[in-house]
């Protein structure tokens, strides 16, 4: 194995165990997913934004969802990415109140359709949970 491999095997692992520790096991699957079209974008996906960013220490993986709650709701049309980082925010500590409240206090900054959007996403999980 080349010095590059080894780092990208590293790199990768090191996702993995992120993701194994908040139980995102769903980010794995679509890594996998991806491999038959886009097998860079799944690797990329695990090394880059799970082993590189999301284990830095400085954020918490309950402070790191509530930014990610918050960027999402603000993008607009991004049920697809919430229907994944509602859970994982779950899974992390955050509450089903806590939740909506970000997604309250999106609808300031980003606008009611898009915070609608998001706290009706949520209500489906919560629904599905049995959480409501």
């Amino acid at each position: 194995m080349t010095d590059d491999a080894t780092v990208r095997k590293a790199r990768y692992e090191r996702g993995v165990q992120v993701l194994n520790h908040i139980k995102a096991q769903s980010v794995i699957d679509l890594a996998d997913d991806l491999a038959d079209i886009s097998p860079e974008l799944g690797y990329q996906t695990v090394a880059w934004a799970y082993g590189d960013i999301y284990s830095r220490p400085a954020l918490a993986p309950r402070d790191r969802q509530l930014c990610t709650l918050a960027m999402l709701t603000s993008q607009g049309g991004e049920e697809t990415e919430l229907r994944a980082h509602i859970p994982l925010a779950l899974e992390v500590g955050l509450t089903p109140s806590e939740i909506v409240e970000v997604f309250l206090h999106a609808a300031v900054y980003c606008g009611f359709p898009r915070a609608i959007n998001a706290t009706q996403t949520a209500k489906k999980i919560f629904a599905e949970r049995g959480l409501i």
